[in-house]
């Protein structure tokens, strides 16, 4: 790699840690720089400024938040512990998401650029509710929409309680079991006897709330 190529993939990289945990206005270009082993001169010479360089972060990893977990729509409930793990894994793109959504695009869609990404995913959930493995009463946006908050729950986004790798093994495998279930009542249809099921297999009846 070059050394103007190197430079730039170094401000990037210290820019996502940098945004990740202070957001736009809280983001410093002087801490950049210097994580970087850059100086501000190179920094303002590649992204124009502070906000461009988020756009770009931003925009590099759209793709990772987008595809962190491979949608599996016959799955549901593997699928939302798979964001689980991903958000532990990589907690800074949950970050990242955040803070553009409070300092970028309040309403409307957060990512903007994979619509190719998302629209497979609303395919895969549409077919999956053909074959019976999804109510077909919901619309597959709201599906999606409402599966990914749901694995978001213990997220760095969370507004209860943020799990990190350092929670014991036992309390990870508690949400994702609680997880797990949840989706599964929520989206699985239900037999006239009120019985989710999932591919042959069947959960309790969901609860009558008066």
């Amino acid at each position: 790699m070059k050394d103007g190529q190197a430079t730039r993939r170094r401000l990037l990289d210290a820019a996502a840690a940098e945004f990740a945990a202070y957001g736009i206005a809280g983001a410093r270009v002087d801490r950049i720089a210097a994580t970087a082993k850059a100086n501000k001169a190179q920094l303002y010479a590649y992204f124009g400024d502070k906000d461009r360089l988020f756009d770009t972060v931003f925009q590099e990893h759209a793709g990772d938040l987008v595809n962190a977990v491979p949608m599996t729509a016959r799955d549901l409930p593997g699928y939302a512990v798979g964001i689980y793990d991903a958000c532990l894994a990589k907690p800074d793109l949950v970050r990242l998401a955040t803070w553009a959504r409070l300092e970028r695009r309040p309403a409307g869609d957060l990512v903007t650029t994979m619509a190719e990404e998302t629209g497979q995913k609303l395919s895969a959930i549409a077919d999956a509710q053909r074959d019976g493995h999804i109510d077909p009463a919901l619309a597959p946006a709201d599906v999606l929409a409402m599966v990914s908050m749901m694995a978001l729950t213990w997220s760095p986004a969370s507004l209860f309680y943020a799990a990190t790798p350092a929670d014991p093994e036992t309390d990870h495998q508690r949400r994702r079991e609680a997880l797990a279930e949840m989706v599964r009542r929520g989206f699985c249809p239900a037999d006239p006897h009120g019985v989710a099921t999932v591919s042959g297999t069947a959960t309790p009846p969901r609860p009558t709330i008066p």
